[in-house]
């Protein structure tokens, strides 16, 4: 049954003599023991030097207000973004599909989407003031007809 050679003619077995160092255990309980008494000691003098010299500030009170604001031009933490992207949207929405002034001054307005769609097919683009009529110049926008009996689909 004991296919071990050293207990092949022993009938009785007998315990495994050097399965531990005693020695070699107790000193490294009593190095794992001064380690930590090392680093505990060493935090502790951390945790003193930070307390003298980096104070905490003065206590804070219920009443006072704690929030400060960042300075202007600084772009503020958004509470809640979803709701801002869709407030963002409807008023953009807003502009486009309302009439408002741009500039009162040198009566500018805003108009419609819909409104200039409808106005640009009846009135067309501006004709080029341009002496070169094969050739865009920069702010210019060359004539275009919109076909008889065309209709937009919306």
């Amino acid at each position: 049954m004991d296919e071990h050679p050293a207990n092949a003619g022993n009938s009785m077995r007998r315990h495994e003599a050097t399965d531990a160092d005693v020695r070699a255990i107790g000193k490294f309980v009593v190095g794992l023991f001064v380690s930590l008494v090392v680093i505990l000691v060493g935090v502790m003098l951390i945790f003193n030097y930070f307390a003298a010299h980096q104070g905490l500030g003065p206590p804070v009170t219920p009443f006072a207000n704690t929030r400060v604001l960042p300075p202007p031009g600084v772009p503020l933490l958004q509470p809640a973004p979803p709701q801002e992207l869709n407030q963002y949207r409807k008023e953009q929405e807003d502009l486009l599909q309302t009439y408002g002034w741009v500039d009162q001054k040198n009566g500018i307005v805003r108009i419609p989407i819909d409104r200039a769609m409808d106005l640009l097919i009846q009135r067309g683009l501006p004709a080029s003031t341009s002496p070169d009529q094969g050739q865009v110049q920069p702010g210019s926008v060359p004539q275009y007809t919109v076909p008889k009996g065309y209709t937009p689909v919306r």
